[in-house]
């Protein structure tokens, strides 16, 4: 056990989550003795980014902006100063509707949309439905119902075929169509902003910078650190059968009970906090009861892969394009981030998106960087007729397993709690912050809610010792 109240903590995982928590940790009065394992060779998980040796910024590896509502990283940023680097410009998205590109983005594009494609009534049901959406608080019934039913009941058949329907097709797939529930989508409506946000530099400086206050602070990160294991310390005096789910709520014991294992090494712990996926969850830590590892494992979630191409020219005027899958595009969307901050910032060069949220059984995942570069040029010439592969200057492939949730009904009573069972162990997950969907913003406020709660327990541990 650590003198005082100190305590010597594991991370597992230098993305958003992993570092806010560090913060809060490191930063305390108690000065939380704390190291962050991390498997790549940089922070930052999944809105982590990469540079071509002529650009002055970073590009995100999974395309990632902030929200003008997002309160908790930009509350964070604000208390590091940061606010003046915070960028929100102008993008324009549109949608692929009846053989064209539509823009839907302001008031006035949207009554243009629907004065074009669909009536005065469909227009008036489309306004209603998102005054509710907007002002209601009350998420919960939502969830009881899929959206598909929910949008095609009260929008109508034919708003929801023209806007709804392509948008949960294209992010969960045909197959979940009846799945998805309704408060994911009252989720994405009721805070989300038209303005969207990025931080000087790219998201891995923002990354880069957190981390290296973190460290400051007195944490130690190790890159390149995949952890193999979490488990309980057979010395320890705080154990957990694993026939038996132990209270998830109130004060835990903290007694060095805590293995971390990695490839070189084998360390002891007081606290671990993992912000891995659910299932690397689940196979990290085997003393898990039965009940809590299981809930883990039904958790289930889309993947993602993206394809980065740096073009000589623009290939059109808008930011983000979404396109139905019935459009016959062989990605979910294309979004050319140089329409949104300047190409000067990565050496002229015109960069864009080619992703799509797929099951990780998809044949994408199985192919290589030249094999889905086939697939996808064609598809180009369709947002530009004079689009020549010669514009192609370079192309980067990213793939993961673990980038969406997906939310059945009722999926509150599926939400495993950041205090597992085994004392000491806390999980905090994008999976957890249902209702609302997954992003830097909510990884951030899991990840310093879950130091919280380290703190309030050995504070109670303390007082009830005392």
């Amino acid at each position: 056990m650590t003198s005082g109240t100190a305590l010597k903590i594991a991370i597992i995982g230098a993305g958003p989550a992993g570092l806010a928590a560090a913060y809060d940790l490191t930063r305390a009065r108690e000065a939380h003795r704390v190291t962050i394992f991390e498997g790549a060779p940089e922070v930052g998980g999944l809105a982590s980014g990469f540079k071509a040796p002529h650009w002055d910024w970073t590009l995100e590896k999974f395309y990632h902006h902030w929200f003008a509502s997002d309160k908790a990283i930009l509350g964070l940023i604000k208390e590091l100063g940061w606010s003046d680097q915070v960028l929100f410009p102008r993008p324009y998205t549109v949608v692929y509707y009846n053989g064209e590109f539509q823009p839907l983005d302001s008031p006035r594009m949207l009554l243009r949309f629907f004065f074009r494609n669909l009536s005065l009534p469909d227009m008036i049901r489309f306004g209603l439905v998102m005054v509710y959406l907007r002002l209601t608080p009350w998420w919960q019934p939502l969830e009881r119902v899929t959206a598909d039913e929910w949008m095609r009941q009260w929008c109508g058949e034919r708003v929801y075929n023209a806007l709804w329907k392509p948008l949960i097709v294209g992010k969960f797939g045909e197959e979940n169509l009846k799945v998805v529930n309704m408060s994911w989508m009252w989720a994405r409506l009721h805070a989300r902003t038209t303005r969207l946000g990025t931080f000087a530099g790219g998201f891995q400086a923002f990354m880069d910078r957190l981390a290296s206050v973190v460290r400051q602070q007195g944490a130690e990160i190790r890159l390149n650190c995949a952890v193999t294991g979490i488990k309980v310390n057979p010395n320890s005096k705080s154990q957990t059968p694993k026939s038996k789910v132990a209270r998830t709520s109130g004060a835990q014991t903290a007694a060095s009970g805590l293995l971390v294992e990695t490839g070189a090494s084998t360390e002891i712990f007081d606290v671990v906090i993992s912000t891995s996926s659910p299932a690397l969850m689940a196979r990290l830590a085997p003393d898990l009861p039965a009940e809590y590892s299981e809930k883990l494992c039904a958790l289930k979630s889309m993947g993602a892969v993206v394809m980065v191409l740096s073009l000589t020219r623009p290939l059109t005027k808008f930011y983000w394009h979404n396109l139905p899958k019935e459009a016959g595009f062989p990605f979910l969307a294309m979004v050319e981030h140089t329409n949104y901050m300047k190409p000067e910032h990565y050496g002229g060069d015109h960069l864009i998106y080619c992703g799509d949220y797929l099951d990780p059984g998809h044949e994408y995942f199985k192919l290589s960087k030249e094999e889905l570069l086939e697939r996808f040029l064609p598809a180009l010439k369709r947002f530009n007729p004079d689009f020549d592969r010669n514009w192609v200057k370079d192309t980067w492939l990213w793939k993961t397993s673990y980038a969406q949730p997906i939310p059945p009904l009722n999926h509150s009573r599926n939400i495993p709690p950041i205090r597992t069972p085994v004392p000491g162990l806390y999980f905090a997950s994008m999976s957890q912050v249902y209702p609302w969907d997954r992003g830097t913003n909510f990884a951030v406020e899991i990840g310093r809610k879950a130091a919280r709660m380290v703190m309030e327990d050995e504070g109670r541990r303390m007082k009830d010792e005392g």
